[in-house]
């Protein structure tokens, strides 16, 4: 079997698909993007492909080894996100070839179902709690907030008693059954974040998200001293060495992008080393089909997965949802807050080819990132 061609599609909302063909008619899908910068990385998957096409498909680790090491500059988010939708796509040419899914490759399932999350959104409390109780009455068990808006580093007072009335109202909504975690985005600083988890300890949030940004990932250790809050963080580490520090630091949960951290193959590895120090699988996943069918191949094979982000009725998703590239919208049905595990071989979907080529030729101008600025006209975390 030989690597015939390589495309790429930028299909909305904000998405960059991958579509690898083979010899012998195969076909796999990967989600090589970076929200924001989906033209840079489909560059990057052309300079790929130049290596590949004429290759064995099969050879996927070897493939990995040399796309992510094969040049004298390595990693980053653009250069990790290319090689992890294509390495999606090997992994689901592979599945395919052999009629199993990729779990089934990379040790087996071991459960029967995987519980799932969604966003909510809303800056008011009564906003949260009607948001908060669809959700609910949707059937999901879990549901993850923004902590602030725009805030300063340091979080003032009324900026940590509006966070705690939001959180609070997301908490009596569901009671103590249910979980609500967090995410506060690195926009408050260490400090700022130490204050915020104060506040929101009595609310027992299922973990707080992202308290630093990345490049701190060393001030994570006082901090997770400081609170009994889970600390979780990830969509902005790229492979297991970024990983190492978070891990070392006493993180609780690892959240490890199926489409930034190089793919099924990297992503598995950083649950491996991720369960070393007992801490939990959430992967990180406000994107397309592909990348969440290959997200769920390996929470149905990792032992310490917990819970998965999935982004239907995200608010990022203006234009197109998740459901409207894929043939058959039933393998994502969750059901009491969980989504069965899929049967199909390779990533267990079958993506809508005529849809995903019209969304790209109609294609507008792609989604960028929102630049905040604080009232003194200085930038600001978003």
């Amino acid at each position: 079997m030989k690597i015939t061609r390589i495309e790429t599609f930028r299909v909305p909302p904000r998405w960059l698909f991958c579509r690898v063909e083979t010899d012998e008619g195969i076909v796999g899908w990967g989600e090589p993007v970076v929200e924001g910068r989906a033209d840079t990385v489909r560059t990057a998957v052309a300079e790929l492909a130049e290596y590949l096409v004429g290759l064995d498909p099969r050879h996927i680790e070897d493939h990995w080894q040399v796309m992510t090491r094969g040049t004298f500059y390595r990693g980053g988010p653009v250069l990790s996100s290319a090689v992890a939708g294509i390495d999606q796509a090997l992994w689901d040419i592979r599945g395919q070839a052999l009629g199993i899914p990729v779990y089934d490759l990379i040790g087996g399932a071991v459960r029967d179902r995987a519980r799932v999350y969604c966003w909510v959104g809303g800056d008011e409390p009564a906003e949260i709690a009607d948001a908060v109780n669809a959700q609910v009455e949707a059937g999901f068990t879990a549901v993850k907030m923004n902590a602030t808006g725009l805030t300063g580093r340091l979080g003032g007072a009324a900026d940590i008693a509006a966070a705690h009335a939001r959180v609070a109202t997301a908490r009596e909504v569901l009671g103590p059954g249910r979980d609500v975690a967090v995410d506060l985005h690195g926009r408050l600083g260490p400090a700022g974040a130490r204050r915020l988890l104060a506040a929101l300890e009595e609310l027992h949030p299922l973990f707080a998200e992202e308290p630093v940004t990345p490049e701190h990932t060393r001030l994570l250790e006082p901090l997770v001293r400081s609170t009994t809050v889970p600390i979780a963080t990830g969509e902005r580490l790229y492979s297991r060495w970024d990983f190492l520090p978070a891990l070392t630091a006493g993180i609780a949960v690892a959240q490890p992008d199926p489409s930034h951290a190089g793919g099924i193959s990297e992503l598995r590895r950083i649950a491996a080393l991720a369960e070393t120090f007992d801490v939990q699988l959430a992967p990180h996943c406000p994107l397309g089909p592909i990348a969440l069918a290959a997200s769920l191949q390996v929470a149905f094979a990792t032992p310490n997965f917990l819970i998965q982000e999935q982004s239907i009725g995200i608010h990022y998703n203006d234009g197109a949802e998740l459901l409207d590239y894929v043939v058959d919208p039933e393998v994502f049905r969750f059901t009491d807050g969980h989504v069965a595990r899929p049967t199909g071989p390779g990533l267990g979907i079958t993506i809508d080819e005529n849809a995903v080529r019209r969304a790209d030729a109609a294609a507008g101008a792609p989604w960028r990132s929102p630049l905040w600025r604080h009232p003194d006209g200085s930038f600001a975390e978003w």
